[in-house]
Protein backbone atom coordinates (compact mmCIF):
# COMPACT_ATOMS: atom_id res chain seq x y z
CA UNK A 1 0.00 0.00 0.00
CA UNK A 2 1.46 3.14 -1.09
CA UNK A 3 0.35 6.42 1.04
CA UNK A 4 2.56 9.62 1.10
CA UNK A 5 1.58 13.00 2.08
CA UNK A 6 3.48 16.18 2.10
CA UNK A 7 3.05 19.72 2.52
CA UNK A 8 5.14 22.85 2.17
CA UNK A 9 4.80 24.34 5.66
CA UNK A 10 3.93 22.17 8.90
CA UNK A 11 1.34 24.70 10.12
CA UNK A 12 -1.35 22.49 8.65
CA UNK A 13 0.18 19.39 10.58
CA UNK A 14 0.12 21.61 14.03
CA UNK A 15 -3.53 22.28 13.50
CA UNK A 16 -4.48 19.26 12.88
CA UNK A 17 -2.30 17.32 16.03
CA UNK A 18 -3.34 20.29 18.54
CA UNK A 19 -7.03 19.93 17.11
CA UNK A 20 -6.93 16.11 17.76
CA UNK A 21 -4.63 16.50 21.31
CA UNK A 22 -7.57 18.42 22.92
CA UNK A 23 -10.20 15.59 22.82
CA UNK A 24 -7.80 12.10 22.44
CA UNK A 25 -5.36 10.04 23.38
CA UNK A 26 -4.97 8.22 20.40
CA UNK A 27 -6.00 8.93 16.47
CA UNK A 28 -6.99 6.53 13.56
CA UNK A 29 -6.68 8.30 10.14
CA UNK A 30 -8.20 7.10 7.36
CA UNK A 31 -6.13 7.68 3.67
CA UNK A 32 -7.83 7.15 0.67
CA UNK A 33 -6.87 8.25 -2.97
CA UNK A 34 -9.17 11.39 -2.38
CA UNK A 35 -7.88 12.49 0.49
CA UNK A 36 -7.08 12.24 4.48
CA UNK A 37 -9.37 12.30 7.12
CA UNK A 38 -10.01 11.99 11.19
CA UNK A 39 -13.13 11.72 13.46
CA UNK A 40 -13.19 11.06 16.42
CA UNK A 41 -14.87 12.07 20.01
CA UNK A 42 -13.85 12.45 23.38
CA UNK A 43 -14.46 10.19 26.32
CA UNK A 44 -16.89 12.25 28.16
CA UNK A 45 -18.96 12.28 25.05
CA UNK A 46 -19.00 16.07 24.85
CA UNK A 47 -17.42 17.17 22.04
CA UNK A 48 -16.61 15.34 18.89
CA UNK A 49 -14.11 16.23 16.10
CA UNK A 50 -14.05 15.57 12.26
CA UNK A 51 -11.03 16.29 9.58
CA UNK A 52 -11.57 16.29 5.90
CA UNK A 53 -8.52 17.06 3.68
CA UNK A 54 -8.58 16.41 0.02
CA UNK A 55 -5.56 15.56 -1.62
CA UNK A 56 -5.43 18.47 -3.40
CA UNK A 57 -4.84 20.47 -0.54
CA UNK A 58 -1.47 19.15 -0.33
CA UNK A 59 1.81 19.35 -2.13
CA UNK A 60 2.08 16.08 -2.93
CA UNK A 61 -0.09 13.27 -2.01
CA UNK A 62 -0.11 9.53 -3.42
CA UNK A 63 -2.98 6.73 -1.82
CA UNK A 64 -3.23 4.06 -4.45
CA UNK A 65 -6.31 2.20 -1.90
CA UNK A 66 -8.08 2.78 0.93
CA UNK A 67 -6.00 2.22 4.75
CA UNK A 68 -5.75 3.43 8.52
CA UNK A 69 -3.14 4.08 10.79
CA UNK A 70 -3.00 4.27 14.55
CA UNK A 71 -0.52 7.02 16.46
CA UNK A 72 -0.30 7.88 19.95
CA UNK A 73 -1.25 11.58 19.88
CA UNK A 74 1.07 12.45 22.23
CA UNK A 75 3.71 11.42 20.39
CA UNK A 76 2.92 12.73 16.86
CA UNK A 77 2.32 16.16 18.39
CA UNK A 78 6.31 16.11 19.80
CA UNK A 79 7.21 15.05 16.51
CA UNK A 80 5.17 18.06 14.26
CA UNK A 81 6.54 20.07 16.64
CA UNK A 82 10.40 20.04 15.74
CA UNK A 83 9.04 21.50 12.42
CA UNK A 84 10.09 24.83 11.78
CA UNK A 85 7.88 27.88 9.33
CA UNK A 86 9.60 27.08 6.74
CA UNK A 87 10.32 23.31 6.94
CA UNK A 88 8.10 21.06 4.72
CA UNK A 89 6.78 18.07 6.15
CA UNK A 90 6.32 15.01 4.53
CA UNK A 91 4.73 11.60 6.31
CA UNK A 92 4.42 8.21 4.15
CA UNK A 93 4.03 4.53 5.79
CA UNK A 94 7.06 2.10 5.32
CA UNK A 95 4.84 -0.78 6.41
CA UNK A 96 2.05 -1.84 8.23
CA UNK A 97 3.66 -1.09 11.82
CA UNK A 98 5.68 2.39 11.21
CA UNK A 99 4.53 5.85 9.84
CA UNK A 100 8.04 7.92 8.51
CA UNK A 101 7.92 11.75 9.62
CA UNK A 102 10.46 13.71 7.20
CA UNK A 103 10.94 17.34 7.94
CA UNK A 104 12.99 19.26 5.32
CA UNK A 105 14.82 22.81 4.98
CA UNK A 106 18.48 22.52 4.24
CA UNK A 107 18.98 19.44 6.30
CA UNK A 108 16.47 16.30 6.72
CA UNK A 109 15.35 15.00 9.61
CA UNK A 110 13.54 11.83 9.34
CA UNK A 111 11.73 10.12 12.35
CA UNK A 112 10.02 6.75 12.39
CA UNK A 113 6.80 6.14 14.77
CA UNK A 114 5.44 3.05 15.54
CA UNK A 115 1.73 2.81 15.20
CA UNK A 116 -1.05 1.33 17.65
CA UNK A 117 -3.73 -0.95 17.41
CA UNK A 118 -6.64 1.04 17.64
CA UNK A 119 -9.10 0.91 20.42
CA UNK A 120 -11.97 2.99 19.23
CA UNK A 121 -15.11 2.35 17.49
CA UNK A 122 -16.47 4.34 14.33
CA UNK A 123 -17.82 7.54 15.28
CA UNK A 124 -21.19 8.72 12.85
CA UNK A 125 -21.65 12.55 12.58
CA UNK A 126 -24.33 13.79 14.51
CA UNK A 127 -27.53 14.32 12.33
CA UNK A 128 -28.35 18.34 13.12
CA UNK A 129 -30.40 21.24 11.67
CA UNK A 130 -29.31 24.71 12.28
CA UNK A 131 -31.10 27.60 12.62
CA UNK A 132 -28.53 30.56 13.21
CA UNK A 133 -25.14 30.76 11.53
CA UNK A 134 -22.39 33.33 12.11
CA UNK A 135 -18.37 34.31 10.89
CA UNK A 136 -16.23 36.34 12.61
CA UNK A 137 -12.50 36.40 12.71
CA UNK A 138 -10.88 33.94 14.65
CA UNK A 139 -8.96 36.52 16.89
CA UNK A 140 -12.29 37.68 17.40
CA UNK A 141 -13.83 34.81 18.58
CA UNK A 142 -10.76 33.80 21.38
CA UNK A 143 -10.86 37.14 22.67
CA UNK A 144 -14.64 37.11 23.23
CA UNK A 145 -14.53 33.78 24.78
CA UNK A 146 -11.73 35.20 26.69
CA UNK A 147 -13.68 38.20 27.56
CA UNK A 148 -16.62 35.79 29.27
CA UNK A 149 -14.28 34.01 30.95
CA UNK A 150 -13.14 36.18 33.02
CA UNK A 151 -16.52 35.58 35.34
CA UNK A 152 -17.75 32.42 33.91
CA UNK A 153 -16.71 28.52 32.68
CA UNK A 154 -19.43 28.32 30.29
CA UNK A 155 -21.15 31.06 27.25
CA UNK A 156 -24.64 31.65 26.26
CA UNK A 157 -24.37 32.39 22.59
CA UNK A 158 -28.01 33.88 21.34
CA UNK A 159 -28.49 34.74 17.98
CA UNK A 160 -31.47 37.04 16.45
CA UNK A 161 -32.03 38.74 13.23
CA UNK A 162 -29.85 41.43 13.54
CA UNK A 163 -27.20 40.51 16.33
CA UNK A 164 -25.24 38.12 18.43
CA UNK A 165 -24.73 38.02 22.04
CA UNK A 166 -22.22 36.00 24.28
CA UNK A 167 -22.80 35.93 27.89
CA UNK A 168 -21.83 34.57 31.59
CA UNK A 169 -22.47 34.50 34.54
CA UNK A 170 -21.52 33.13 38.20
CA UNK A 171 -21.12 33.63 42.00
CA UNK A 172 -19.08 35.88 41.27
CA UNK A 173 -20.81 38.14 38.85
CA UNK A 174 -21.15 38.45 34.91
CA UNK A 175 -20.21 39.63 31.27
CA UNK A 176 -21.59 40.05 28.09
CA UNK A 177 -20.89 40.87 24.79
CA UNK A 178 -22.81 42.46 21.68
CA UNK A 179 -22.15 42.24 17.75
CA UNK A 180 -24.85 43.68 15.14
CA UNK A 181 -24.53 43.08 11.20
CA UNK A 182 -23.39 46.59 11.07
CA UNK A 183 -20.32 45.84 13.00
CA UNK A 184 -16.98 45.01 11.25
CA UNK A 185 -16.75 42.10 13.90
CA UNK A 186 -19.42 40.35 12.56
CA UNK A 187 -18.56 39.24 9.12
CA UNK A 188 -21.55 37.28 8.56
CA UNK A 189 -24.79 36.67 10.44
CA UNK A 190 -27.76 34.12 8.94
CA UNK A 191 -30.47 33.37 11.30
CA UNK A 192 -33.79 31.09 10.27
CA UNK A 193 -34.86 31.28 13.64
CA UNK A 194 -33.86 33.05 16.96
CA UNK A 195 -31.81 30.95 19.00
CA UNK A 196 -29.83 30.61 22.11
CA UNK A 197 -27.88 27.53 24.11
CA UNK A 198 -25.18 27.76 26.52
CA UNK A 199 -21.18 25.58 25.80
CA UNK A 200 -18.33 25.12 28.09
CA UNK A 201 -16.00 28.30 27.10
CA UNK A 202 -12.74 25.79 27.92
CA UNK A 203 -13.67 23.74 25.43
CA UNK A 204 -14.15 25.85 23.38
CA UNK A 205 -11.10 27.63 23.85
CA UNK A 206 -8.63 25.12 23.95
CA UNK A 207 -10.31 24.01 20.70
CA UNK A 208 -10.07 27.73 19.03
CA UNK A 209 -6.55 28.27 19.85
CA UNK A 210 -5.76 24.67 18.51
CA UNK A 211 -7.28 24.83 15.36
CA UNK A 212 -7.00 28.76 14.52
CA UNK A 213 -3.91 28.71 13.74
CA UNK A 214 -4.34 28.38 10.31
CA UNK A 215 -7.93 29.82 9.80
CA UNK A 216 -8.70 33.96 9.44
CA UNK A 217 -12.06 33.20 10.37
CA UNK A 218 -14.20 30.86 12.51
CA UNK A 219 -17.74 29.71 10.97
CA UNK A 220 -20.51 29.05 14.28
CA UNK A 221 -23.68 26.97 13.37
CA UNK A 222 -26.11 26.05 16.32
CA UNK A 223 -30.20 26.44 17.10
CA UNK A 224 -31.34 26.31 20.54
CA UNK A 225 -30.29 23.65 23.26
CA UNK A 226 -28.32 22.00 20.36
CA UNK A 227 -24.72 21.57 19.51
CA UNK A 228 -22.35 23.79 17.97
CA UNK A 229 -20.25 23.23 15.20
CA UNK A 230 -17.43 24.94 14.66
CA UNK A 231 -15.65 25.58 11.10
CA UNK A 232 -11.77 26.26 11.13
CA UNK A 233 -10.20 25.87 7.48
CA UNK A 234 -7.13 24.45 7.07
CA UNK A 235 -5.48 26.08 4.29
CA UNK A 236 -6.86 28.33 1.51
CA UNK A 237 -5.69 25.01 -0.61
CA UNK A 238 -9.07 23.32 1.23
CA UNK A 239 -9.31 21.00 3.87
CA UNK A 240 -11.17 21.77 7.05
CA UNK A 241 -11.64 20.83 10.65
CA UNK A 242 -15.32 20.31 12.46
CA UNK A 243 -15.68 20.94 16.15
CA UNK A 244 -19.23 19.78 17.30
CA UNK A 245 -19.82 20.65 20.92
CA UNK A 246 -22.45 19.69 22.97
CA UNK A 247 -24.94 22.16 25.19
CA UNK A 248 -25.12 22.65 28.88
CA UNK A 249 -27.85 20.46 30.20
CA UNK A 250 -28.87 23.03 32.60
CA UNK A 251 -28.55 26.07 31.81
CA UNK A 252 -28.79 29.47 34.86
Amino acid sequence: MVFLARTSSPSEWKSVANSISTLVEEATFEAAPEGLSFRAMDPSHVALVDLNWPSSAFEKYECDSQLKFTVRVADFVKLIKRADTRDSVEISRADEETLVLRIQDGYKREYKLHLIESTSAPTPLPKLTFNSKLMMTEATFEKILSDISVVSDHTSIETSKDRVTFSGKSDSGSASAEMDKTGADLLELDVKEDSKATYSIDYLLNITKAAGATSDTVVSEYSSKMPLRLEFRLSEMGGTIHFYLAPRVEER
